[in-house]
């Protein structure tokens, strides 16, 4: 019983962190501190780019 409770405790915590860390990435990626050489998949690169090139006023 203990041992099953242990196991979905650390299930749900890996979990927990790695949506923590794809969170994180995201917005590191985004503000060009980090890259995985795949912009072409995530967009994040045409975010930046299109972000650049607009002229708020």
């Amino acid at each position: 019983m203990a041992k099953k409770s242990i196991t979905y405790i650390w299930g749900s915590f890996s979990i927990f962190f790695a949506g923590l860390w794809l969170v994180i990435r995201i917005i590191l990626e985004y503000f060009g501190l980090i890259s995985d050489g795949n912009d072409r998949t995530t967009g994040i690169k045409d975010l930046r780019d299109e972000y650049k090139n607009t002229n708020y006023r």
